[in-house]
């Protein structure tokens, strides 16, 4: 009975560090932040009205403004560097026709202004989300987070993080393209 009292503490106490430490070295779980649960997939995009980032950037747009066709809404910053990093690959969706939307988040007009114009604006409108009210209802917990939304203005999918190539082929577009064909 001694025995037991003295063995079973430390044999539990060996297991549950056997199941922290495969929890933590699972890179499967690990290596994909893009994995998050989002309450709005399968649900319409929030509502929302966001103003224009300035009078030389087309924006400001809403919720009406994501229905009819599958479209991309990417939350952005200027003081983002991850943001700048994933700009090539949003502008490059932008040139193969989808119809894609940023949210500007928590930023300076014109430094955002400046950003779009040093950079290129991929961007069919940009709302200004000063406050960061709009991006909250979206779930969004740092940028650039990346939503894909069908025609009828329903969240398919959210990625969190930079859109890197491999993002891209292998997650973004077979997703866009199954969006599509719903």
């Amino acid at each position: 009975m001694l025995r037991l009292i003295v063995i079973l503490p430390i044999a539990l106490f060996a297991g549950l560090i056997g199941v922290m430490v495969s929890l933590l070295t699972d890179e499967d779980r690990n290596s994909d932040l893009s994995r998050l649960p989002s309450p709005l997939i399968g649900k319409p995009a929030p509502a929302f009205k966001l103003p224009a980032v300035a009078n030389s950037v087309p924006g400001g747009f809403s919720t009406e403004d994501l229905k009819g066709r599958v479209s991309i809404v990417n939350v952005f910053a200027s003081w983002c560097v991850p943001c700048l990093a994933e700009h090539p690959m949003i502008s490059q969706l932008a040139g193969q026709g989808v119809a894609v939307y940023g949210i500007n988040h928590r930023d300076k007009p014109e430094a955002a202004t400046a950003w779009l114009q040093r950079h290129g604006n991929p961007y069919i409108a940009v709302g200004a989300d000063w406050n960061a009210r709009a991006s909250l209802d979206w779930g969004v917990t740092g940028v650039p987070e990346t939503f894909i939304i069908d025609a009828d203005g329903v969240v398919t999918y959210k990625h969190v993080g930079p859109v890197t190539k491999d993002v891209l082929r292998n997650k973004i577009l077979p997703r866009l393209r199954k969006t599509e064909v719903r």
